[in-house]
């Protein structure tokens, strides 16, 4: 963003003429004053007068002014330093004093600064509530010493073991009662490898 800018026109009509183009200035910040030379070169001095002396100040007070181009004056103003507005105003002269213009200036304080705590730049990451059947395996884990993947295959072997004896029971007949033996005997091996 660029900074404020108050204007003043030198030697536009005549010599040692100077016309602000605002004779007030609120700021909260650094300004410039830019020196638009007119018809014929002139040397500018700049002050600054009242309470603005103390909050602010020029890089140098007097400027050679060419015709037809523009000097540009930095004025640093410390507006942190304050907490109510102050009041000065800043004064352009030329011919040795005999025109001058003053541009009331009124500084007011900044915009407070904002404490960010550290904290605030890392996302709250808070851990989710375990499910029904998460609490349920925690809790049969820590019954049984059994991890959760040998319980799931333990619940497999039951699944099995159940389909294969209501197989048997509605089919009935030597062929469903050895499936059933098969299936049995696949699940004690199963069993026997995992808490081998």
């Amino acid at each position: 963003m660029s900074p404020t800018e108050v204007t003043v026109h030198v030697n536009r009509r005549s010599a040692n003429a100077l016309e602000p183009a605002s004779t007030v200035l609120e700021t909260d910040d650094s300004f410039c004053l830019s020196l638009q030379g007119h018809e014929s070169p002139a040397h500018v001095h700049c002050r600054l007068d009242g309470d603005l002396e103390r909050i602010a100040s020029l890089g140098d007070a007097n400027y050679y002014v060419e015709p037809n181009s523009v000097t540009t004056v930095p004025i640093a103003v410390d507006a942190d330093a304050i907490d109510r507005p102050v009041d000065g105003r800043l004064e352009v002269l030329t011919g040795y004093g005999s025109e001058s213009v003053a541009i009331e200036v009124t500084v007011v304080p900044g915009p407070p600064d904002v404490d960010v705590d550290e904290s605030l730049a890392e996302p709250a990451r808070s851990t989710p509530e375990p499910t029904p059947l998460e609490r349920a395996i925690d809790q049969v884990t820590a019954v049984s010493g059994l991890d959760s993947g040998t319980l799931a295959v333990l619940a497999l072997g039951v699944v099995a073991l159940g389909i294969g004896a209501l197989t048997a029971a509605s089919i009935g007949g030597p062929v469903a009662t050895a499936g059933l033996a098969i299936v049995v005997a696949g699940v004690v091996v199963a069993l026997f490898l995992l808490l081998q």
